[in-house]
């Protein structure tokens, strides 16, 4: 006896059966490594440092670099998403460092010219007199 092919039968799986392929292609695929936010939090981090952040800021600088040591530990274990958290805090804080750091200097400077202002004016104050 021949299989009767009914082709209305034949195509009423396929919608099913290219879901479950899209569903399976997804959890394959996992979570892309976050390149972008590493090298964007390594780049806060040089900045920080270089704006004088050790200095200024040494506890925001050194938990900085310590989440970006952890988040290149969990890029290596392909552990992409605590990398991403990882490397977001990394660069919050190295923003952070670097406005104090930047702050601080402000203030120095600050400091520096009023002193300046003074020394001027005592000086001024001596010649009329």
């Amino acid at each position: 006896m021949k299989a009767s092919t009914n082709p209305g039968l034949m195509w009423a799986g396929l919608p099913a059966l290219l879901a479950g392929m899209l569903v399976l292609t997804a959890g394959c695929a996992g979570t892309l490594p976050p390149t972008e936010q590493m090298a964007l939090s390594t780049a806060a981090v040089t900045r920080a440092s270089s704006a004088g952040g050790t200095e200024m800021a040494p506890a925001e600088m050194q938990l900085a670099r310590e989440k970006l040591d952890k988040a290149k530990v969990a890029m290596n274990a392909e552990e992409f998403d605590t990398a991403r958290r990882l490397a977001r805090e990394a660069q919050v804080d190295a923003q952070l460092a670097e406005a104090k750091a930047r702050s601080g200097t402000a203030r120095k400077a600050a400091e520096e010219l009023q002193k300046g202002i003074r020394v001027l004016g005592e000086e001024l104050d001596r010649k009329n007199k």
